[in-house]
């Protein structure tokens, strides 16, 4: 047992093989047997392997209803459909086509959907490769009700799952962590025993963020649903690694002394017990369901007041005093720039925990809401409903760069060739040539042929297993339907707990089983299998080779161009309009609502082309943090973006000229945008990637001038000069990711090249 447990992670493949094993050979006995029906012995048999087996949906068991029930109305449909397509020919392949194109492709939109994606082809493979009539439609149906009523009653009373919401879990560990972190940080120099500690919280909160980014990257899909919860939570991954480098960036700024005025040291200082207990709320919080978020309110409206006392505190006559007037005695406008440090870090620090508490306080209002509210679909503060949701991702998957579309229509291909190839040959049992197609296509013709060989391979072993099973049991019936139930135990298992070859080996036994007991055929009936499952493997290897086989590396490497090149978009258009605010001369610029959707579907796209190519990584020993670094570095640019959007969204336009100021914001943009659009070509070109740009010394003196007359002007000028400040320091915060972005990126050109092991 203990070592089932190390491969199969809370049993789950077991619980699922389990209820398999007890619920097909009961429905098929009722079928054959009681009913006296060979289709429903059929439909229910297969629907039981789909609705149990092949699908494990997660979170609360009433949500895990709710998709079960969902998905045996959307199944009964694809039987219905199925049969009625299963001749002429043409129509069987082309119907096959088009169901799987929009499945596939429908899972882009939620990971409840896209987990439930095999088991919804295979309801309509069975009935489209059966010849059938309408009257066939009727006994179908039945088999697969009854399979359905059985699964909803199996995942509810047979050795029901616990609750699993492992990102949600570690989201809540990587809060708490980060809010001890943000306890434990204190201004200038420290004891060597406060460092240490300071050391180990530190890399206790690495350990938790990275902890929780591996558990989002460990499924072969984006972990969420169309639920405004599974939303809301998905957001807090790349919220907190941004997080997480915002404290790493504010513990290196204040451990360096500091001639800061005591207001704005002291507000500095509320902000980050604010945000420490905001993180410890909203992590009680997403450790529950439906718990009350007043508690977390009422902390992020302490984090708000502290947030705005560090602004007031930056334009109180002590910083005044401190930072002097032209002329004065006191520090130069650049030296007040340095000086404004400590706030920004502050400022950003308060934002970004913000972001995630609003995000919480959003997932616990989701839960909170009635049955009523729940079925006419209201949703909490500003989230979309889950159509509009839904609409608003598929969009964002509809583009050539897109590995999800790519793959869809790849299968979609393959699976309609592999019914018309099955089809016209005539072969015995052709609903497992499809099934074969189904089983190996992957991203690349290398993969592919990989899978397909594991494939044809672990069928042979089946069949020579199935047959010295059949010498050793003879052909009674009653020992037959003993072993049945044991086979299909370990067919359940085996795929999560020893490999996919191992799988379809333990998969062959069980229809040598099954078909000896409709129609005693001995071991040969193995070699139809053999033949269908070689047939359907050539056919993926076919459509793996003819439609982009270049894999998962090229298709990451065009992702991460677009990603990138659309989340500078989405900053300039940020800074764009914090500079009209800050230039009544210049044209007004909207909110980038546009912009920002954009970069959030190309970060969406590159999300999948990145979990395609770590399922191709194979034998690859290097580590998935430095080339992971690269793929986070996109959520940075984006959310520094929101940052200054929102920096700049509350303050009314200005009413002197600052033209000047306007393009000391505008400059480092465009060199930002130059340095990223070089980056993303030469990624795609596999050419030299560029340098990380230096800082420009004249920037700082640039910014100065411009903003000299306002940090001597009234407060609502100063206010203005400020934000100016903060928002050229959010692109340095861009700038500064260059550096983290370029190695690992020279990682994966380096995949691509004659000597690297990529597939692509």
């Amino acid at each position: 047992m203990s070592w089932l447990s190390g491969h199969d992670p809370g049993l789950m493949a077991l619980r699922r093989a389990g209820r398999a094993a007890i619920a097909v050979p009961l429905l098929f006995l009722l079928g054959s047997r009681v009913i006296g029906s060979p289709e429903v012995a059929l439909f229910s048999a297969f629907g039981s392997f789909a609705l149990l087996l092949f699908v494990d949906f997660g979170g609360p068991l009433r949500e895990r209803v709710q998709a079960q029930v969902a998905l045996a109305v959307a199944g009964g449909a694809l039987v219905a459909l199925g049969t009625l397509a299963s001749s002429p020919v043409w129509l069987s392949a082309s119907a096959m086509a088009v169901v799987a194109l929009v499945v596939l492709f429908a899972g882009s939109v939620s990971s409840v959907i896209a987990s439930a994606g095999t088991s919804l082809l295979l309801t309509f493979i069975l009935p489209v490769m059966l010849p059938g009539t309408p009257a066939s439609v009727g006994p179908r149906l039945l088999g697969w009700g009854i399979a359905a009523l059985v699964s909803v009653a199996a995942i509810t009373l047979l050795w029901p799952a616990p609750v699993r919401e492992p990102l949600r879990g570690r989201a809540a560990e990587a809060c708490r962590a980060l809010a001890a972190r943000v306890r434990s940080l204190a201004p200038g120099e420290l004891s060597p025993a406060a460092v240490a500690d300071a050391d180990a919280t530190a890399a206790e909160a690495q350990a938790a963020v990275t902890a929780l980014h591996t558990g989002f990257l460990a499924t072969p899909y984006r972990p969420t649903g169309l639920s405004a919860p599974a939303r809301t939570v998905v957001r807090l991954v790349d919220e907190l690694l941004w997080l997480n480098s915002v404290v790493d960036q504010l513990d290196r700024h204040i451990r360096m002394p500091h001639d800061t005025p005591a207001p704005a040291h002291e507000a500095a200082r509320t902000v980050r017990e604010a945000a420490a207990d905001v993180l410890d709320r909203g992590a009680a919080l997403l450790a529950g369901h439906g718990g009350d978020p007043a508690e977390l309110d009422a902390a992020l409206e302490r984090l708000s007041f502290a947030r705005s006392s560090v602004e007031a505190a930056t334009l109180s006559p002590a910083f005044a005093e401190f930072g002097g007037r032209d002329g004065g005695s006191g520090m130069s406008a650049d030296a007040v720039i340095v000086a404004l440090g400590p706030g920004f870090r502050a400022q950003e620090l308060a934002y970004a925990v913000m972001t995630v508490g609003r995000n919480i306080v959003l997932t616990a209002q989701a839960e909170r809401r009635s049955w009523w509210q729940r079925t006419l679909g209201r949703q909490p503060g500003d989230l979309a409903g889950p159509v509009a949701a839904a609409a608003e991702r598929a969009s964002g998957y509809v583009g050539w760069n897109s590995v999800w579309l790519r793959n869809s229509i790849r299968g979609a291909i393959g699976l309609g060739l592999a019914v018309l190839i099955a089809k016209l040959t005539g072969v015995e049992h052709a609903f497992w040539v499809v099934l074969g197609t189904l089983s190996v296509l992957r991203s690349s013709a290398l993969s592919t042929g990989q899978t397909a060989l594991r494939g044809v391979l672990g069928t042979v072993i089946g069949v020579v297993v199935g047959a010295l099973a059949l010498l050793a049991l003879g052909s009674n019936p009653v020992v037959l339907w003993l072993v049945l139930p044991v086979a299909i135990l370990i067919a359940g298992v085996a795929p999560s707990a020893i490999s996919f070859a191992a799988g379809q080996a333990a998969f062959t036994v069980v229809l040598v089983l099954l078909f000896n007991i409709i129609a005693p055929a001995g071991w040969t009936v193995g070699l139809v299998r053999i033949e269908d499952v070689a047939l359907g493997c050539a056919v993926s290897l076919v459509v793996g080779a003819l439609f982009w086989p270049r894999g998962a590396a090229a298709s990451l490497r065009s992702a991460v161009a677009d990603a990138y090149l659309a989340g500078v978009d989405y900053l300039r258009a940020a800074v764009a309009f914090g500079a009209g605010r800050c230039d009544p001369s210049a044209p007004e610029h909207p909110e980038p609502h546009q912009q920002s959707l954009r970069a959030a579907a190309a970060s969406r796209r590159l999300d999948d082309a990145f979990r395609t190519f770590l399922t191709e990584r194979g034998s690859k020993t290097r580590p998935l943090s430095e080339v992971s670094a690269t793929v986070t570095g996109v959520a940075g640019v984006r959310l520094a973006a929101d940052a200054i959007l929102e920096l700049w969204r509350g303050q009314a336009p200005a009413r002197s000229d600052h033209a000047s100021t306007r393009q000391a914001l505008l400059d480092p943009m465009d060199r930002l945008q130059h340095w990223y659009a070089d980056l993303a070509a030469q990624l795609v070109a596999l050419g030299p990637l560029p340098e990380p740009d230096r800082a420009d010394p004249t920037a700082s003196d640039e910014l100065a001038a411009a903003v000299r007359e306002d940090l001597d002007g009234p407060v609502d000028a100063m206010a203005t000069a400020v934000r100016i400040i903060w928002t050229a320091d959010y692109l340095q915060v861009v700038r500064r990711l260059e550096r983290a972005i370029v190695r690992p990126a020279m990682l994966l050109r380096d995949d691509a090249s004659p000597g690297g092991r990529s597939s692509g």
